[in-house]
């Protein structure tokens, strides 16, 4: 299929004539008539009807157009990144955890972005979604969570599926809730303290090659009679905030942080459990010069905060 007749039939369509088509495009009216013959030839269907009113697009013709303006367009942007030297697009993707200092790393990276065009992807998930995101190409980078104990079964998985992966963080979760909170001022935070109160918790926890009753057994021990499970963390600060009823398990979170929500960080001495935060990404996948920049952004978060 030609290119430049795409072009004519596009014009032809727009004024409706092939007189007007061959004034603009400054062409030889039959030469244009030509090229539309050839171009219906080649695609099977007739574009256009020919009558005394003009040129007049079939139904098959109004798609196929529709297909050629994108086609012309897209065109136009090659030419205009590679010929005239129009910056090309900075593109970075990375599927994380709910993390405090994986969002304050995002947040330092952003400040590198200049004023050429960029698309930047942050999407906060369970690991189960991180490793399908990055197998699949929409996502490039992606940073999984979970329980050491759980490594032999998340390293087998990672390379059966031809991830490379390098650690990140290790560290024990600690307790987050408000000021109010009647444990805020407790000296030693134990397991029994718990109980009485309302878990906020994440409700999507995953180990490859395990039942998901065993990991929420494990991950969500049965102790705790009133949780309340959510996806996001805006809407996990707002609750902690204002219900000083809440607590939460998370990875140690900032100072500036706790202030903004008015919270306390406390640790429990019954909790031995250590859980890692590891980088993932395809094989064979070449590091942007983005993609180093967050990396580097991150690990200076992770010396900061944990």
């Amino acid at each position: 299929m030609n290119i430049l007749h795409m072009k004519y039939a596009v014009e032809v369509a727009k004024l409706g004539s092939l007189n007007k088509a061959a004034e603009t495009l400054l062409i030889a009216q039959p030469n244009i008539s030509r090229s539309i013959k050839e171009l219906e030839a080649d695609l099977g269907i007739t574009i256009f009807n020919r009558s005394a009113k003009g040129m007049v697009m079939t139904p098959e013709g109004e798609e196929f157009i529709g297909y050629a303006q994108e086609i012309l367009k897209q065109i136009d942007q090659v030419e205009m990144i590679y010929k005239k030297g129009t910056p090309k697009k900075q593109k970075f993707s990375i599927s994380v955890p709910r993390a405090c200092y994986i969002s304050a790393a995002f947040a330092e990276f952003s400040k590198c972005l200049n004023a050429d065009p960029a698309e930047v992807f942050y999407k906060e998930t369970n690991s189960q979604r991180t490793i399908h995101n990055v197998l699949n190409s929409d996502y490039k980078l992606g940073i999984i969570r979970y329980a050491e104990n759980y490594d032999r079964y998340f390293k087998l998985m990672l390379e059966e599926k031809g991830l490379c992966y390098e650690m990140v963080a290790e560290f024990s979760y600690v307790l987050i809730m408000s000021r109010k909170h009647p444990l805020a001022e407790k000296k030693e935070i134990t397991f029994d303290d718990l109980p009485p109160y309302i878990e906020i918790a994440h409700a999507d926890p995953y180990v490859p090659s395990l039942p998901l009753a065993k990991v929420v057994k494990e991950e969500l021990p049965d102790n705790i009679d009133r949780r309340i499970f959510i996806f996001e963390r805006a809407s996990q600060f707002d609750l902690l905030s204002e219900n000083p009823e809440t607590f939460m398990w998370v990875s140690p979170a900032s100072q500036k942080v706790l202030d903004r929500y008015d919270l306390v960080q406390r640790k429990c001495v019954d909790n031995k459990k250590v859980y890692k935060d590891v980088l993932i990404y395809r094989e064979g996948y070449k590091l942007t010069k983005l993609d180093k920049q967050f990396i580097t952004d991150l690990c200076e978060s992770k010396r900061k905060h944990l």
